[in-house]
């Protein structure tokens, strides 16, 4: 019996040379998840059987390291300037900046001070500056998008995240990678340049089913609830892939009262089934302070609500954990689950409520994919590899 001859191997990007060589620069403020993510790259050229290992160009493309050394000193009036170490001439760029780093300080006439998102965006600037556009193409990893908050205005206010886009673009950058952005809508002050925001829903189900591996993924025991208007899309996109139900709060302010720059929260109204007895995830973009996520788990548990996790891309815990430590105390939640995309400090990660869900590795496949000039649609839309988690998840549950 003749076999049949295997089919022959379809050609991806990833099988031919990058027109760029890669250069990554992760700022101080992302030094941490900078250096995973490039240890995940050249772990994957290293092992990659290349068709073209032959090519003069492959000693570029092969490498112990791509990142790039790049340094932002500062004066001692708290002024600073950009510096490159090496050549970045045709390089294909990645900038990585983290604006939410608080624990970064440096000296301001011997006072010391710690630096904001301002002084971030700020150094990210230096940096491109100092490229100086010698670079093949220069892209912007920025996972909590600056001033993304500050997306509309309502009265007589600036417009400060369309600012910024346009500055990073006006300056030569040509693509902006963020994650979760408060309002993508913001792409609209950038129409001609690349914009992506990149949802973690993959990350966070893994890192659920890691801490939770008898969870049972079905509308008669599971539910997926926005904490408020703005995140309807979020949950209802998460909640159709687990297919079960979705739920909303919504937020009744006082806006006849500002109180440190927003309207306050008056009550939270709850529009969805019956709760009882269902394990929650509660999805949003972003913990600050805390008290809106901590205030929807606790009226879920008033209407009986079983185990409730919480998930949100940024955990910036701007008050601290301590309120977060009595309610699980308490018993208002089980789970706190956010990405290590933004600046994580030791006691939150020695937490026994919180699961960390590390997007080192989905970055890295974007840089390598976008460095191939590959597109990157399947890695931003994970429903394949989300279905297949959740059919190992339900064939572990059998067993």
């Amino acid at each position: 019996m003749k076999m049949s001859p295997m089919p022959p191997k379809t050609a991806t990007p990833l099988d031919s040379l990058p027109v760029g060589r890669l250069g990554i620069i992760p700022l101080k403020s992302c030094e941490k998840l900078g250096n995973k993510v490039n240890d995940y790259i050249v772990n994957w050229r290293k092992d990659r059987d290349h068709q073209e290992k032959n090519d003069l160009k492959f000693e570029g493309y092969q490498r112990e390291s791509y990142l790039v050394n790049a340094q932002t000193p500062r004066f001692g009036s708290g002024e600073a300037k950009g510096v490159l170490g090496e050549s970045v001439r045709g390089d294909d760029l990645y900038l990585m900046v983290d604006v939410c780093n608080h624990s970064l300080t440096y000296k301001v006439c011997g006072q010391e001070n710690h630096m904001s998102p301002d002084d971030h965006f700020q150094d990210l600037k230096r940096i491109i500056a100092a490229v100086g556009g010698k670079a093949r193409r220069v892209n912007v990893i920025m996972p909590f998008l600056y001033e993304s908050r500050q997306h509309k205005r309502t009265g007589r206010e600036s417009l400060d995240c369309a600012l910024a886009l346009q500055e990073l673009t006006n300056m030569g950058v040509d693509n902006i990678i963020t994650f979760d952005a408060h309002d993508p809508r913001v792409q609209n002050a950038i129409p001609r340049h690349g914009f992506e925001t990149v949802q973690p829903a993959y990350q966070f189900i893994k890192g659920l089913f890691r801490a939770e591996p008898d969870l049972a993924v079905d509308s008669n025991h599971l539910m997926v609830i926005s904490p408020d208007a703005g995140g309807t899309g979020r949950a209802i996109y998460l909640a159709n892939v687990l297919g079960v139900d979705m739920g909303m709060f919504y937020k009744r302010r006082d806006y006849s009262t500002i109180i440190d720059g927003r309207n306050p929260i008056v009550a939270h109204e709850f529009l969805g089934a019956d709760v009882s007895g269902k394990n929650m995830i509660i999805i949003d973009d972003m913990i600050s302070s805390g008290d809106s996520m901590l205030e929807v788990a606790a009226l879920l548990k008033q209407r009986g609500a079983a185990k409730i996790f919480m998930c949100s891309t940024f955990g910036l815990f701007t008050n601290g954990l301590e309120r977060f430590d009595k309610a699980y105390k308490e018993g208002t939640f089980d789970r706190l689950l956010t990405t290590n995309l933004v600046y994580q400090t030791d006691e939150l990660l020695e937490k026994p409520y919180y699961v960390n869900c590390d997007m080192s590795k989905y970055i890295a496949l974007i840089i390598d994919t976008l460095n191939h000039d590959g597109s990157i649609s399947k890695l931003l839309n994970p429903v394949e590899r989300i279905n297949k988690l959740l059919k190992k998840h339900s064939e572990s549950l059998k067993k």
